[in-house]
């Protein structure tokens, strides 16, 4: 008796964990692995995909994961050897093989590599969109984490009362700006969010210990405070089943962030083109014997099934894949010329991502002004506009560093926390790559974010994430978008300096899918952000520091529903003889340069997109061209408007296209230097007089 006792209590122990749905794990497992040796065996060598990641050892794994996201407001952010989990979550296989083809449709239609996925997921947990860097996925998947409590704690919905945030990298993406500030991020605000960490010793071929000492992220966070960290082996599928059900357990029950970390063999190379020949044939074999595939058919096979089920799961998945194939196959190639669609909001409305697609409808506007008071400086019009649009819209909120209760470097957001709340005004750790890779998981989840950059040099951390949150919609085509304003200082202030002086506006209107606002005055400001916070694309936002407090720039507050649409530059004086053309802190500038000859001054207020028909016009009439502006010469967007000028207006002049810039170095601190460098009236009137000489 007591022999049949400890039979059965042996028996329930090393049953399968009823909490999970084995048979559909196995499925998708075979599915996955049938997956993988088609376009190993047959896709890649006929070219018909050329980028491929194999996902075998890692796969049962992120499918036991998988499981788990059945919160209709969970998110998860992968990485290239994350499909398993996109199985698990419910992608069409065709959508899957025929991204990997470049087939219209699909995760990015035929735009982005296969790999580098998204899944909207209407009925459940999205796949957030994948960035093709290593680690940049971790702080968007925080700022989706945030999203999560901001909606719970503040909107008080209950129906995020249990939802989580799960972000998936590889050992060597622990290493990087991404993680550490992701970390940072979810452990300060103690965050419902799970890292999944699947090490296989191997960044490319680099191994573990030169990516963390000691090759184990997990024991080196160990004594994180609040970070719940766990590890173990992710083949074995009842201890990685118990891990998980323990990881999101914790995560669910508001206790903060989990770091799940398990082992896994990497059974194919980092890439199809990877021979692994780092790896020595004694690794190469270890790897193989821990191939999760035949442990979990042991584990479920006379527990849960017999040989003959096992066997049918896998025909199952191969005819379910070979169809899948036939399907992708059958899909063409979008047509070239749609190529360009996509890269702002043109009124197709995303499937995920921004306030839009929560039911936000923009407040009736007007870009009539209708002056109010006396002239304000754009510090308060600024501010103003900041207070107005947090009362009338919950779902916006301010974030960056310095910015609560001291009201930023600039005074720009003073007294908004002790108005708004510090749920909705608040400072953040310095990062700026997490600054605005929060900002793209917060946008994602329907939210309005409003970061802060403190000066335009210090964004150079977040350009990863600034130039994958402008891509967004053009490359998920349309599936996604994170619109945001991005609020950022530049040039200089009565003393210049190689770190706090910089505008190079021109890096930004040359990444794709930002729209850039360079306003030179209170009320183009009030106007321009308005329009940005209430608008459906991501947009840069510039203050120039010298124009905050200017007297020149002030202006009388044009009124609450006073919006400015972009794309619309401004005549600030009119003649016949000249044109000017300018934005920020050289117009007023040019304005007392031309004051003596018939000039038209022309503020193009927004660099992205900017006022071509007006620049056009103005120069086939007055026939001479002068461009303004602080940023250097080479490379400048002055170089783009002249080419402009050149290719379409080129038979109407009467004398050189001319641009007067700061020369090739960084902003200098001594007055007389910066004075010397920043284009001056003077030299701004000696190269007018030059071209009405010509």
């Amino acid at each position: 008796m007591a022999e049949a006792i400890a039979s059965d209590r042996r028996a329930r122990v090393n049953a399968p964990d009823p909490a999970y749905d084995w048979r559909r794990i196995a499925y998708l497992v075979h599915v996955s692995r049938a997956m993988d040796r088609l376009e190993e065996e047959e896709l890649v060598p006929l070219r018909k995909v050329l980028y491929q990641f194999s996902a075998r050892g890692h796969d049962m794994a992120q499918i036991l994961l998988g499981s788990h996201l059945t919160d209709a407001h969970d998110g998860a952010c992968g990485y290239y050897r994350s499909r398993p989990l996109l199985l698990s979550l419910g992608v069409p296989l065709a959508d899957a093989l025929g991204s990997g083809m470049g087939r219209e449709g699909g995760y990015s239609d035929g735009r982005d590599i296969g790999v580098v996925f998204n899944y909207p997921n209407p009925n459940g947990c999205p796949a957030l969109p994948m960035c093709g860097g290593v680690g940049a996925q971790y702080t968007p998947t925080a700022g989706w984490a945030q999203a999560i409590t901001y909606y719970r704690d503040v909107l008080k919905d209950p129906a995020y009362a249990n939802a989580m945030a799960v972000v998936l990298g590889g050992e060597a993406s622990c290493a990087t700006n991404g993680f550490w500030s992701a970390l940072t991020i979810a452990t300060t605000q103690k965050l419902p969010m799970l890292f999944y960490v699947e090490d296989n010793q191997y960044g490319i071929s680099v191994p573990s210990r030169f990516q963390t000492p000691g090759g184990d992220i997990a024991r080196n966070l160990a004594s994180f405070s609040n970070l719940e960290v766990l590890s173990g082996d992710g083949t074995e599928p009842a201890e990685a089943a118990r891990l998980l059900t323990r990881a999101v357990e914790h995560v669910r029950s508001h206790r903060g962030p989990a770091l799940l970390r398990l082992t896994v063999p990497r059974l194919q190379g980092h890439s199809f083109q990877d021979t692994q020949t780092y790896k020595s044939e004694a690794v190469v074999q270890s790897e193989w014997a821990r191939d999760p595939l035949p442990k979990l058919k042991s584990y479920l096979v006379g527990a849960l099934m017999d040989e003959s089920e096992w066997d049918a799961v896998a025909v199952e998945a191969e005819a379910t894949v070979a169809a899948a194939r036939a399907e992708a196959e059958g899909r063409g190639v979008s047509s070239p010329e749609s190529v360009t669609s996509h890269v702002f909001f043109e009124g197709e409305m995303q499937q995920r991502g921004g306030q839009w697609t929560q039911g936000y409808v923009s407040p009736a506007s007007t870009d009539e002004p209708k002056p109010e008071g006396q002239r304000i400086n754009m510090v308060t019009a600024i501010r103003r506009v900041l207070d107005h649009e947090l009362t009338i819209n919950p779902r916006m909120m301010l974030f960056g560093e310095d910015i609560g209760p001291k009201g930023g470097v600039h005074a720009v957001t003073l007294g908004l926390q002790e108005k708004h709340g510090e749920a909705r005004v608040f400072d953040t750790s310095l990062s700026e790559e997490g600054i605005v890779g929060r900002a793209v998981g917060l946008a994602l989840a329907g939210l309005m974010p409003v970061p802060e950059i403190q000066f335009r040099k210090y964004a150079e951390p977040a350009l990863e994430q600034i130039n994958d949150c402008g891509t967004m919609r053009w490359r998920t085509h349309n599936r996604f978008a994170a619109p945001m304003v991005l609020r950022m200082p530049v040039g200089f202030f009565k003393c210049g300096d190689p770190w706090h002086s910089q505008t190079n506006e021109v890096q930004f209107v040359h990444n794709p899918g930002w729209r850039v606002a360079a306003p030179s005055n209170a009320e183009d400001a009030v106007g321009l952000l308005r329009e940005a916070l209430r608008g459906n694309d991501p947009t840069v936002f510039f203050e120039h520091r010298a124009m905050l407090d200017d007297a020149w720039a002030r202006r009388p507050y044009p009124g609450d529903d006073y919006a400015l649409p972009f794309g619309r530059a401004k005549k600030t004086r009119e003649g016949d003889d000249i044109t000017l053309v300018t934005w920020g802190a050289m117009v007023p500038r040019c304005e007392e340069a031309a004051k003596d000859v018939s000039a038209d001054v022309i503020d193009l207020r927004t660099l992205m997109p900017w006022d071509r028909e007006m620049v056009l016009e103005s120069v086939r009439r007055t026939r001479r061209c002068l461009i303004v502006h602080e940023d250097l010469r080479t490379g400048g967007f002055g170089a783009e408007i002249a080419a402009v000028v050149a290719d379409e207006a080129f038979l109407d002049l009467d004398a050189p296209v001319a641009r007067v810039t700061m020369p090739d170095i960084p902003s200098p601190h001594n007055p007389a230097l910066l004075d010397w460098a920043v284009p001056s009236v003077n030299r701004i009137r000696a190269k007018i007089d030059e071209l009405l000489g010509f």
